[in-house]
């Protein structure tokens, strides 16, 4: 009896904690190297973003646009009312290039879908997301809606988990 009440006191408090305050995750797939890699074990912090603003370049965990049942970790490149731009694998908000030495181009070579994409301004409530292995990313450039196959490049705000805190 005194196991199932201090399993049970032990869940009353963590799960709370894990919902609303931290979770921990791990990164499965290669879109943020060099800045995350495969396997990292990392803390998705759920409360800063409702006591601030979203910020460009924070990393967040947000549900995939092609796929809600999928999350994903991304930069955050463009908020709402920007002009968001690619040309030849290089960004450029509200006219001006972005500097990333996060950036990383592992084809760089080779010009492939989503390195380059007219002026786009993102609409309210949306956010424009790339990660930061631009040739292995499905992100922004490149999301499509899954029913007509129509370019997707922005997701909502309201999709968005948290924000990516340090590696443990």
């Amino acid at each position: 009896m005194r196991l199932l009440f201090l399993i049970a006191a032990t869940l009353a408090v963590v799960m709370p904690i894990r919902w609303w305050i931290i979770e921990p995750i791990s990164v499965a797939s290669p879109s943020m190297e060099p800045t995350l890699h495969v396997g990292s074990y990392l803390l998705l912090d759920k409360m800063t973003l409702r006591l601030r603003p979203m910020r460009r370049f924070d990393i967040v965990v947000l549900r995939s646009p092609e796929n809600p049942k999928l999350d994903v970790i991304k930069r955050i490149v463009a908020l709402s009312g920007d002009v968001v731009e690619l040309r030849e694998k290089r960004v450029f908000v509200n006219g001006r290039e972005l500097e990333e030495p996060y950036a990383f181009h592992s084809r760089a070579q080779e010009r492939l879908e989503g390195d380059a994409l007219a002026p786009l301004t993102v609409p309210q409530g949306r956010l424009f997301l790339l990660g930061d292995n631009r040739d292995e990313s499905r992100d922004s450039s490149v999301w499509k809606d899954p029913r007509t196959g129509e370019p997707r490049p922005f997701a909502s705000r309201a999709d968005v988990r948290g924000l990516v805190r340090g590696i443990y």
